[in-house]
């Protein structure tokens, strides 16, 4: 597959991750694995990891593209904010719709998957 196909469908898929987070905002709140958390307190909490994603995700995208961001960032971003997406998932997962939920884990293990184990995209595509 041609390189710029690639860098193409890598930028869709993290600005469309980024975005997606920003549907916890308008999703409603309360955790399972947090029964005691008031419907504020799980609001606040909630709001910190789609916040954090949102920023992560754009921040790794702007890195991939070597905008604003080192390019040698935008793995490091991409991972830790796949971690802290899964956190969220894992907490406040069961507001969001199945399609959204599911759609949200598989982009996260993919990130998690294709940076820490097959290392993909090769870094010689950012030369």
């Amino acid at each position: 597959m041609d390189t710029k196909v690639i860098r193409w469908l890598i930028t869709g898929a993290l600005l469309v991750h980024s975005i997606g987070h920003s549907l916890g905002f308008f999703m409603p709140t309360g955790s399972k694995l947090l029964p005691n958390l008031s419907e504020q307190s799980a609001r606040m909490v909630s709001s910190i990891f789609w916040v954090l994603s949102v920023i992560g995700f754009i921040a790794a995208l702007l890195g991939f593209l070597g905008i604003l961001i080192p390019t040698e960032w935008w793995r490091g971003l991409a991972v830790g904010t796949a971690i802290i997406s899964l956190v969220g998932l894992a907490l406040f997962g069961h507001n969001w719709d199945a399609f959204n939920r599911f759609g949200a884990l598989g982009m996260n293990l993919t990130i998690l998957v294709s940076q820490l184990w097959l290392r993909w995209p090769p870094d010689s595509m950012f030369e």
